[in-house]
């Protein structure tokens, strides 16, 4: 199901929707200030990073957890990731195995972490702490998705936005975007991420200063890693199942890849037989090359693997020195 578009319209112009729903919207608000009021269950030995957002669908959470984990790893700090596994049947907690987990287990973004550092899943965090402690004895935690969780006690928050949506039209679902009122939110935030190319970071300053008065705001973008993989005048056939594939079939053209067709998927849409045999049609009938996320290459069927082309894509600090110091703050330096 795709985010309704009313979601994203300018704050100053609600339109009729969001007022009708605004006392829905009032009790989201009063549920996630409920939830992240409660103690946490567990004081981890070791700093817990916390990456998460204020607003449903993709903001390059993943990608930031990626990119911690290699940071903190280079100085030697021995980072383990905590997350719920989304899309994943096993409740944990459970140390994710690539070779013998898939997707249908442990979530798609487990599977891509888990290369990263040694990752753990389960619906209750502070158990996939207690596990990760006892079989990775890392030197911190990275919790994954975590803004609104009250499991783990944090030593660093970090609020990750799509610096192009920014907050919406700054309500809580179903009226918004969000999970809980963008001031409560950014009240438990230690630093922002603000990620998109220069004129989307732009933007998001510019709506959103007021709000974030006082908040150091570092800044990112998205860009897809060198693998060799010439995609100038590729003629292709996009698909993805993430929180925004529309960002992905930008990725693609701004790589010069001729997009003969593209399909947005629900995020974290099981990737069936039929679903993909359809795709595959549509290719074949476009003359073009299925290409798809990395996120999505994880859910493939083992049929389709070797006939969709990956598209990964990293994160690429513009402030470094401002999460360095932030985590310098929490006991991990970074040289």
């Amino acid at each position: 199901m795709r985010p309704p578009g009313f979601w994203w319209a300018p704050p100053s112009r609600p339109g009729p929707l969001p007022r009708l729903l605004a006392p829905l919207a009032a009790l989201t608000a009063r549920a996630t200030a409920r939830r992240v009021a409660r103690p946490p269950a567990l004081r981890p030995a070791v700093p817990v990073i916390s990456v998460g957002n204020l607003t449903l669908g993709g903001t390059g959470k993943t990608p930031t957890a990626m990119a911690l984990a290699e940071m903190l790893a280079a100085a030697g700090h021995r980072p383990a990731i905590l997350l719920r596994g989304y899309g994943g049947r096993l409740a944990g907690p459970v140390s994710v195995d690539a070779a013998r987990h898939r997707a249908r287990d442990v979530g798609d973004e487990a599977l891509l972490l888990a290369a990263f550092a040694p990752t753990f899943v389960a619906r209750d965090r502070a158990a996939a702490a207690a596990l990760a402690m006892e079989i990775a004895q890392p030197g911190c935690l990275i919790l994954d998705d975590g803004h609104q969780n009250p499991a783990l006690e944090k030593d660093l928050s970090l609020v990750v936005v799509d610096a192009a949506q920014g907050f919406g039209n700054g309500r809580c679902l179903p009226a918004g975007p969000l999970r809980e009122p963008v001031p409560a939110g950014l009240a438990r935030a230690d630093l922002v991420l603000a990620v998109g190319p220069p004129d989307a970071r732009a933007g998001f300053a510019a709506a959103w200063g007021g709000a974030l008065a006082g908040l150091p705001v570092a800044e990112g973008r998205l860009e897809p890693l060198a693998t060799g993989m010439p995609w100038g005048g590729l003629r292709v056939y996009a698909f993805a199942g993430i929180g925004r594939p529309e960002k992905f079939f930008a990725t693609l053209r701004g790589l010069g890849a001729e997009l003969a067709g593209t399909r947005a998927l629900d995020d974290h849409q099981p990737l069936t037989g039929p679903l993909m045999a359809r795709l595959l049609r549509e290719a074949e009938a476009a003359s073009a090359q299925l290409v798809t996320t990395e996120k999505d290459a994880v859910r493939l069927p083992a049929a389709y693997r070797a006939r969709v082309l990956t598209l990964p894509v990293r994160l690429a600090l513009e402030t470094p020195g401002l999460l360095a110091a932030r985590l310098a703050a929490a006991g991990l330096a970074i040289d």
